[in-house]
C-alpha cells in the first residue's frame, strides 16, 4: 500500500484556496499511484481558526468544502483535518473521504488547552476510535495531541482491534528543540502498538506561529525511516508492507529531505517562512524598517530580504546628533550589503521643534528619558507615515531580552506591524548575525555591527549595559523566570546573582502594558510573550522575594 503524506501550507479561512491546493496535490498523487493520500489537522480551514469557530455558517462552510473535495477526488482514499459541527457540538475531525463521498469521520480525542492552545474553548472531545482498511493495512487515525500521552491512546484503543499503522494528522507549531519531542512521540507510539506511524504535519506562518512541516514515518521498531522537508510544503511517499500479522515495514520512495543545521539554523528558516506568510497572506508586496546600524535592525532586515526578496525591503535611517559615524556608515553599508533601497530621513530638525514646543510646559528635560524616548517615538512616526503612503508593512527590530524588561519605547522602537525577532533573545540574535554572513559566504552583517557594544544611540556614550546587565546573564535569568516559570529563590539557588535577579524580575513584571501593546511576532521559544505567556496588566503579585513585604 503506497501512501503520501501532502504537507501544505493552508491559509486560515481560506476554504475554497485551500482545498484548491489539496486538489494540485491529489493530482499529483495520483501520478504516483498513491492508495492513500493524507493532509494535516485542519486542513480545510487551517489552524488555528480561533473565534472563526464560533460562526455556524463557518462550520457549514467547513463541511460543504470537504464534500466538494471528496466529490472531485473519487479516485484514492483521502484523510482531510476539518472543523466539525455535529448535533450542536463542535469538533476537530478527520474525515475519510472514498468514492466520492464521505466514507468516516474520527473526531479528536484529547484537546490541548496550553500555550498556544485553546481547543477546550472550541471543541469536544470525541470517544470513538476509527480504523479504516487501505490495501489491506488496518489503520486507526488520531489528530495530533493523541499520540502525546501513550497511556490514553493505548486505552482508546483498546478494543479498536488489530492495528498496523497509526495514522497522525498535525498542526504542530515550531519552537527550538520541539523535533526531538516530535520525533520521540512518534517513535514511542510505533513502539508501543509495534506498528507503522504515519505523521502528517502542517506547514507555514499563522499569525505568531510557525508549523515546520517535517511529516515523517517510523517502522514498527519506532526507527524514523523518512522525513519531509522542514519550513517547505513536500509530499511524502512510503510504500507499507506487510510483515506478519502486525508487523509492518516502511519503504520510502524518496531519501529524507535535507533539515536544518542545527537550532539556529531552524530559528532562521523559521524566520524567515514566518515573516514571508505574515507578509504574504496579510497582502503586504513590500516591508520598511528602521536601520540603526545596530545588530537587531541588521538582521531583521537581512531576514526580511531572505523571506521577501531585495526588490520589497526599504531601509531607513533617522540619524540624530547622538548617532555615530560608524553606526550611520554600517546602516548604508548593510543595505548595499542586501541590495535594498537605503533612504535617510535626520529626525535632528524635528526633534529641536518638539523639544522647542515641550519646553513651554513645566517639568519638560531636554536631557531625561522623556527626551530620549521622544528620539525613537519620532522614528516610530515616520516609518508610520511611511507606511501609510507606500502601503507597506513596517517591521520592529526589538528583541526578546530587550521585550521582557521593557528596555523599548512605547508608540517608538515597539511601533509598526510585525515584530520579525520579537521572540529571540538577544544572544540568539548574534548567532544569527553569524549564521547569516555564513551562509551566504560573504559578510552581509558588518564585522563592526556584531563586534560594536549594543547601544540605544539616544544620548551621548550611551550602551545598554549602563541599563542592563550582560545579555548571557540576562537570558539566563528570562530563560528562568519567563520560560520555566522560576521564581527568584529557584533562579538564586541555581548560583545567579541575588541583586541581578530581582531587579530583572521587577523590570519584567512592571512592562506587561507594554508587551500587550506590541506586534505579534514569530514564535521560536517553548513560551512566547503573548499567546503562551498571558499575565495580567494590573497585578500585585512578584515572584521577587523583595516584593512581598
Amino acid at each position: 500500500m503506497r501512501i503520501a503524506l501532502g504537507q501544505f501550507n493552508a491559509l486560515v479561512g481560506d476554504l475554497a484556496g485551500n482545498a484548491e491546493r489539496m486538489r494540485g496535490i491529489y493530482t499529483e498523487a495520483l501520478r504516483s499511484d498513491v492508495d492513500l493520500l493524507v493532509f494535516p489537522e485542519l486542513a480545510v480551514c487551517g489552524y488555528p481558526p480561533e473565534d472563526l469557530l464560533l460562526k455556524k455558517h463557518f462550520l457549514e462552510d467547513n463541511r460543504i468544502a470537504v464534500e466538494k473535495l471528496a466529490a472531485d477526488c473519487p479516485d484514492k482514499t483521502i484523510i482531510v483535518g476539518f472543523a466539525e459541527s455535529c448535533q450542536g457540538s463542535n469538533y476537530n475531525s478527520a474525515a475519510v473521504l472514498q468514492a466520492g463521498r464521505i466514507s468516516e469521520i474520527y473526531r479528536k480525542g484529547l484537546l490541548p488547552n496550553y500555550g498556544v492552545f485553546d481547543e477546550r474553548r472550541y471543541f469536544h472531545p470525541g470517544n470513538e476510535p476509527v480504523v479504516i482498511n487501505v490495501g489491506g493495512i488496518r489503520i486507526a487515525i488520531t489528530i495530533c495531541a493523541d499520540i502525546w500521552n501513550i497511556e490514553w491512546l493505548d486505552n482508546f484503543l483498546r478494543n479498536a482491534g488489530q492495528i498496523q499503522m497509526v495514522l497522525n494528522i498535525s498542526a504542530s507549531p515550531f519552537y527550538m528543540g520541539k523535533i526531538r519531542k516530535r520525533e520521540e512521540a512518534v517513535s514511542r507510539c510505533a513502539e508501543k502498538f509495534n506498528c507503522v506511524v504515519s505523521y502528517c504535519n502542517l506547514v507555514g506562518g499563522q499569525d505568531e506561529i510557525v508549523f515546520d512541516g517535517r511529516s515523517m514515518f517510523a517502522d514498527s521498531t519506532g526507527r524514523l525511516v523518512c522525513q519531509a522537508k522542514a519550513f517547505d510544503e513536500d509530499l511524502l511517499i512510503a510504500e507499507i508492507i506487510p510483515a506478519g500479522d502486525r508487523v509492518v515495514q516502511v519503504k520510502p520512495a524518496q531519501p529524507t529531505a535535507d533539515q536544518p543545521a542545527g537550532s539556529v539554523d531552524e530559528v532562521y528558516q523559521a524566520l524567515v517562512l514566518g515573516t514571508r506568510d505574515y507578509a504574504r497572506k496579510n497582502g503586504f508586496r513590500k516591508t520598511l524598517l528602521g536601520l540603526s546600524g545596530g545588530i537587531d535592525s541588521s538582521v531583521v532586515a537581512a531576514i526580511a530580504v531572505a523571506a521577501l526578496g531585495p526588490e520589497n525591503v526599504v531601509g531607513i535611517t533617522m540619524p540624530s546628533k547622538f548617532n555615530s559615524p560608524e553606526t550611520i556608515s554600517d546602516a548604508e553599508k548593510l543595505a548595499k550589503n542586501l541590495g535594498i533601497e537605503f533612504l535617510t530621513v535626520p529626525i535632528e530638525p524635528v526633534l529641536g521643534q518638539f523639544d522647542r514646543a515641550l519646553k513651554q510646559v513645566p517639568g519638560w528635560d531636554s536631557k531625561g528619558i522623556a527626551y530620549e524616548n521622544l528620539q525613537a517615538r519620532i522614528r516610530g512616526s515616520i516609518l508610520m507615515s511611511l507606511s501609510n503612503s507606500t502601503g507597506s508593512l513596517v517591521l520592529t527590530t526589538g528583541n526578546k531580552s530587550e521585550t521582557a524588561v521593557g528596555y523599548t519605547t512605547l508608540y517608538g522602537d515597539t511601533a509598526g506591524g510585525f515584530a520579525v525577532i520579537k521572540d529571540v533573545p538577544k544572544t540568539v540574535v548574534y548567532k544569527l548575525a553569524e549564521h547569516l554572513n555564513k551562509i551566504n559566504s560573504r559578510e552581509i552583517i558588518p564585522a563592526d555591527v556584531i563586534s560594536r557594544p549594543p547601544s540605544a544611540e539616544l544620548k551621548p556614550d550611551q550602551k545598554d549595559s549602563d541599563f542592563l546587565p550582560d545579555y548571557d546573564l540576562l537570558d539566563k535569568i528570562l530563560k528562568g523566570y519567563v520560560e520555566e516559570d522560576k521564581s527568584a529563590q529557584q533562579l538564586v539557588e541555581s548560583a545567579l546573582p541575588q541583586n541581578v535577579v530581582h531587579n530583572v524580575i521587577r523590570m519584567v513584571d512592571r512592562n506587561e502594558y507594554k508587551r500587550r501593546q506590541s506586534p505579534p511576532g514569530v514564535k521560536i521559544t517553548p513560551k512566547a510573550f503573548g499567546r503562551d505567556r498571558r499575565l495580567p496588566i494590573t497585578n500585585r503579585y512578584s515572584s521577587s522575594n523583595d516584593a512581598r513585604h
